[in-house]
């Protein structure tokens, strides 16, 4: 049997549609839940390591000192997926700068698929929305490929050769999701340009989040190969 391990770094922020992927495509599911404990899997006891979010910094290594193992932990041989703060720590393990964007980027805005630097193996649509939930934003790693931006962070998506995609945005929300995060985010909704209310962010149609997670699941068949 496959074997996917998670980094998951707050209770609220969990696999999402991933999972839904992972069962159909007959994954053995581990994780390490690392507000609870930092325990390790040894690298040669998973296929495919998945990175979640969570609303610190890679650079709170004094407040969250496992960030630095879980950093010494990751590395580009198997698959892998980072999203958002798992993207921002790949791009950290590459030697890339992580630093606060410009603006916070909140709810549900389009990405733009970068023309010129389209990946020949993963692809975006030229134009899809999707749920944001980040302050913080990086620089692309030597030898990353970028693919998508937004009207408000540039750098929203890269690969590292044909095995690593770092994601910056949530394409695995879901209904569930997207709650938990306002519940226990909601001292950031300082209604602005790129941040949504909470109504708003609710109210969306739910043809959203299927064109969303749809949108994973193409990108999940691609990087672990079963399309």
């Amino acid at each position: 049997m496959k074997r996917a391990h998670y980094f998951q770094h707050v209770s609220f922020e969990g696999l999402g549609a991933i999972k839904l992927w992972l069962d159909d495509n007959d994954y053995q599911i581990t994780s390490t839940a690392f507000y609870e404990s930092n325990q390790l899997p040894t690298p040669e006891e998973i296929d495919f390591l998945i990175i979640m979010g969570g609303p610190m910094s890679v650079n709170d290594h004094r407040q969250y000192p496992w960030l630095e193992k879980e950093k010494a932990f990751i590395q580009l041989g198997k698959p892998l997926l980072g999203i958002c703060l798992g993207a921002q720590l790949i791009a950290s393990v590459c030697g890339a700068q992580i630093y606060p964007n410009p603006q916070k980027e909140i709810g549900w805005y389009p990405i733009q698929s970068v023309s010129g630097n389209q990946s020949d193996k993963f692809k975006f649509d030229e134009a899809l929305t999707v749920f944001h939930w980040h302050g913080e934003t990086f620089d692309l790693p030597q030898d990353a490929k970028w693919l998508a931006c937004s009207d408000a962070c540039l750098h929203q998506a890269f690969s590292l050769g044909s095995n690593a995609l770092a994601l910056q945005f949530h394409l695995e929300t879901t209904i569930e999701l997207s709650k938990a995060l306002i519940e226990n985010c909601a001292d950031e909704l300082l209604v602005s340009e790129y941040i949504q209310s909470a109504e708003t962010m609710q109210s969306v149609p739910v043809v959203l989040y299927e064109r969303a997670n749809q949108a994973l699941f193409e990108l999940l068949d691609t990087l672990l190969g079963t399309n």
